[in-house]
């Protein structure tokens, strides 16, 4: 130790030199080194082909997990249209009827799981997250997550194909809100998302191969060609009315099931060298009697076949992307018990879920959006038709026609 009124050592003495020039040389080697593991950080970050995003993001509708849950999240669903407890009540007996639990939440944990089995078969070493518009996890938390863990590029994945405004700029706007919660933290996160898939073949083909390979069964167990009914969501003929780009001629969303219906039963036909019918029906209708909206309900269509004779159906749930509560109540039990009164052989076909074909699909989708995000030229597959619906939603697409709202994603 040295004297405390000894002189200060003299800043020329070699001994200090040396000893500074080494310490020098430490830090100066510390600090290769850091930039060094930067430099490679950020070079593994550029070698995956999903740079510039750093994690998926799938967006959903959300459920409830119990009977608990079920009312506060029917309450979220509808907020501001002043629609009372007693009707939301009525809608909550669906879920009642399953233990007060929607199968959807599941489902999407099910689906995140077989992506990151891709993007890990195709070594690309990104995270995939869960947020959801109405439950828990929701959106602003998984944006918060990703923030905690450094990740500020984002790519949502959401569980919804067409496009009309509760099916792409509702997300959009839930997006935007969760990016403004985290803004009030300090927190700023960036997201864009892949394009509507309604006819990306990831989704098209496999609800084709889905549908056709249930039909040819059934016509070779039984020798009757099945009738094909198609079957969507049904929305406010208003929201269809406005679906698509506001300089566009509207009702895309049931432009696009109608074209992806009669496209599979081409490919049906094909496949059972006949000719095959097919319509396009809609489920789970909400609103007040006096608001029209898109028509016919499965269960009135289901009747009218019967009238006319036909005693073979094949159920084909081609508007939704897994087996929720819309298809496991409206179909699997209120159509299914309409079919046994009208001694109809129904068939419900599964929807794509985590189908391979489908899966497989999205990934793609996420490369495409990536390379787009790059300024780089790529494919941007179709089928049927060629419309590609772009990922950066056009001005005054699909309106909000109760309130205007931000909406990420777009370019207004």
């Amino acid at each position: 130790m040295s004297h405390p009124l000894a002189e200060p050592a003299d800043p020329r003495d070699p001994a200090v030199d040396n000893a500074t020039d080494a310490a020098a040389e430490v830090d100066a080697d510390a600090q290769d080194e850091v930039v060094a593991e930067l430099e490679e950080s950020l070079e593994e970050t550029e070698e995956h082909d999903l740079f510039p995003y750093q994690a998926i993001v799938l967006t959903s509708f959300g459920g409830p997990e119990g009977p608990e849950e079920v009312m506060p999240f029917l309450r979220r669903v509808t907020g501001g249209r002043g629609i009372p407890d007693e009707r939301l009540e009525e809608v909550a007996e669906h879920y009642l009827h399953f233990g007060g639990k929607s199968p959807i939440n599941d489902q999407n944990r099910a689906l995140i799981e077989a992506i990151r089995a891709e993007l890990d078969r195709r070594e690309i070493p990104i995270p995939v997250l869960f947020g959801n518009r109405n439950s828990a996890p929701f959106l602003a938390d998984a944006f918060r997550e990703a923030h905690a863990e450094g990740m500020t590029r984002l790519l949502s994945v959401t569980t919804s194909a067409y496009s009309c405004y509760s099916s792409c700029r509702q997300y959009r706007e839930d997006i935007a809100a969760g990016q403004l919660e985290l803004r009030e933290e300090g927190k700023e996160i960036h997201v864009d998302k892949v394009r509507q898939y309604w006819n990306h073949p990831g989704f098209s083909g496999a609800n084709a191969r889905i549908v056709g390979e249930a039909a040819r069964q059934r016509y070779e167990s039984s020798g009757v060609v099945p009738h094909l009914v198609f079957v969507t969501h049904s929305l406010p003929i208003a929201m269809d009315d406005t679906s698509g780009p506001g300089d566009d001629e509207g009702n895309l969303y049931s432009r696009q099931h109608l074209e992806l219906a009669a496209a599979i039963a081409a490919e049906t036909a094909a496949t059972l060298g006949t000719e095959v019918e097919h319509d396009l029906t809609y489920c789970s209708r909400s609103g007040p009697p006096t608001q029209p909206w898109l028509e016919p309900d499965v269960n009135d269509h289901l009747r009218a076949l019967a009238e006319r004779g036909v005693r073979s159906v094949v159920l084909a749930p081609i508007g939704f992307v897994s087996d929720h509560m819309e298809v496991v109540f409206d179909l699997d039990t209120e159509a299914a018990e309409t079919a046994q009164e009208l001694g109809l052989d129904l068939l419900r076909v599964p929807t794509v879920g985590t189908d391979t074909e489908f899966v497989m699909g999205l990934v793609d989708l996420a490369l495409e959006r990536a390379a787009q995000a790059r300024g780089e030229e790529v494919a941007t597959p179709t089928w049927p038709g060629g419309e590609v619906r772009p990922a950066i939603c056009r001005p005054g697409c699909c309106p909000n026609l109760r309130v205007a709202k931000p909406a990420a994603c777009g370019s207004d």
